[in-house]
């Protein structure tokens, strides 16, 4: 999932060596995935009104749902 997650982000930054991207698993099974970008990339990641950063939680969610856990994406800032 980080994986999938580390490619879209990547793809939309101008400066994909700035992507940095952890990965927790919480007490209940379920997966965090960290995602924190240049400062200069952060309204790229994010999107107009928060699209793009929504449609990377609903792929996040569908590969999840897939292999039966939960995930949810949190961007640092």
């Amino acid at each position: 999932m980080k994986e999938l997650i580390e490619f879209i982000a990547k793809s939309l930054v101008e400066n994909p060596d700035a992507v940095t991207l952890e990965e927790e698993e919480k007490e209940d099974g379920s997966i965090l995935i960290k995602l924190g970008a240049a400062q200069d990339d952060m309204g790229r990641i994010i999107g107009k009104q928060g699209r793009t950063a929504k449609a990377m939680r609903t792929l996040l969610n569908a590969k999840a749902t897939r292999e039966n856990k939960r995930a949810s994406l949190q961007i640092m800032e």
